[in-house]
This record gives C-alpha cells, sequence and structure tokens, in this order.
C-alpha cells in the first residue's frame, strides 16, 4: 500500500465537496487529518496539478468569505464559480449555515482511502 502524502489528502477532501456547497480552509484541513493546518490548504491548492480540475471554488475561509483581494481575477472567477453553483455570494461573503457541507461519519468512513 503506498502512503498518501498529506497535499493528496487535502486534494482528495477538496474533490468531496459536492456542488453548490463549501468548506472553509480549516475544516478541509481537520478532515484531511491535518488540524491547525488551514494556510497549508490554501498552499496544497496553489500547487495543485490542472489535471486534478479541482473544485477549489468551493473553499473559503472560516468566516464564509473568499480569501482573494477584492478588484483581482481570482476574486472574481471564484465567486462567479460560486454562484453559477447556486450559492449565493453577497459582498464577497457566502451564508455557512446554509452553503457548508455538513459531511456525515459514515460517508467519511466509507470514502476516505486514509
Amino acid at each position: 500500500m503506498t502512503s498518501v502524502t498529506p497535499m493528496e489528502r487535502i486534494w482528495f477532501i477538496v474533490n468531496l465537496i459536492p456542488h453548490g456547497s463549501v468548506l472553509p480552509y480549516g475544516i478541509v484541513a481537520d478532515l484531511a487529518g491535518l488540524p491547525g493546518r488551514a494556510r497549508y490548504v490554501s498552499r496544497a491548492l496553489k500547487l495543485a496539478p490542472d489535471s486534478l480540475a479541482l473544485p477549489w471554488h468551493r473553499v473559503i475561509n472560516s468566516q464564509g468569505k473568499i480569501s482573494f483581494a477584492k478588484d483581482t481575477d481570482l476574486y472574481r472567477q471564484q465567486q462567479e464559480l460560486l454562484r453559477l453553483e447556486g450559492i449565493a455570494v453577497n459582498t464577497g461573503k457566502i451564508s455557512l449555515s446554509q452553503y457548508q457541507w455538513k459531511p456525515d461519519l459514515a460517508t467519511l468512513v466509507m470514502t476516505l482511502p486514509f
């Protein structure tokens, strides 16, 4: 059995986030078994090969906001991708109570390879 790197675990979790849902960086880190490593999640997304086609836009900060600076192409791109999935984005903020993915334990146990 080959070992899964921390970055691969993050990519796996991000790929599980369903259409129309979001997860904060810190929760992605927690689910990947990397508590307290929210900034590492950001780095992993930045370094992800394009071939993975990760839904990176579904990862937001713990306050429910887009982390990119306003008036940047990445900010506008993330906002548009979220809106195309039916997620309301109001001045860069997303309602976590409405859109945060809350996977059940059975889903995680049966899905995670690590």
